[in-house]
């Protein structure tokens, strides 16, 4: 199976923001919000591995900025690392000054996919092969994500988190 680079499965969704979508302070819902980076997130997962994916977790959001009505939101997301058959899907969200068209990163998170035949049994997936300086950090970060998520899950017992280790006893 061919590596494959992250911009590959970069996954670009542009939206306006309606007022059915806003809470009362008039800014988009962060339910909303979420859904819509996961159907980006998922897309780009798809794309890197060209089979059915499923979101197993999300694994960090930061919600920086409000979203006010009527802004136009762009989300972008891609490929940050894979495993066997999982994926971390890296998202940022932007808006556009309505005036001036300046965009703002408003919002990130990380996703975590799991790519599957058509009975739900995973399967492998290609490898990535970052190419940016920003790709490369979030690849190298993506090992000590997923340990730390599997710890926490209670499905990896803390000692044989040799990233984390790394970081704390070195």
């Amino acid at each position: 199976m061919r590596a494959k680079t992250p911009s590959e499965s970069l996954t670009t969704l542009t939206d306006l923001v309606l007022p059915g979508e806003t809470n009362y302070l008039d800014n988009l819902f962060g339910g909303e919000l979420l859904a819509r980076m996961d159907r980006a997130c998922s897309i780009a997962a798809r794309r890197h591995s060209r089979r059915i994916v499923v979101t197993a977790s999300v694994n960090h959001v930061a919600f920086t900025k409000s979203v006010p009505v009527g802004s136009v939101v762009t989300i972008e997301a891609k490929v940050s690392r894979t495993f066997t058959s999982s994926m971390e899907v890296y998202v940022d969200v932007w808006i556009e000054d309505r005036q001036s068209g300046e965009k703002t990163k408003v919002n990130e998170g990380i996703y975590t996919f799991v790519a599957v035949d058509e009975t739900g049994k995973p399967v492998p997936i290609p490898q990535i092969k970052p190419e940016t300086e920003l790709e490369q950090k979030r690849y190298e970060g993506a090992l000590r994500r997923k340990q730390l998520s599997l710890v926490l899950a209670g499905k990896m017992d803390p000692k044989d988190a040799t990233e984390l280790k790394a970081l704390f006893l070195s």
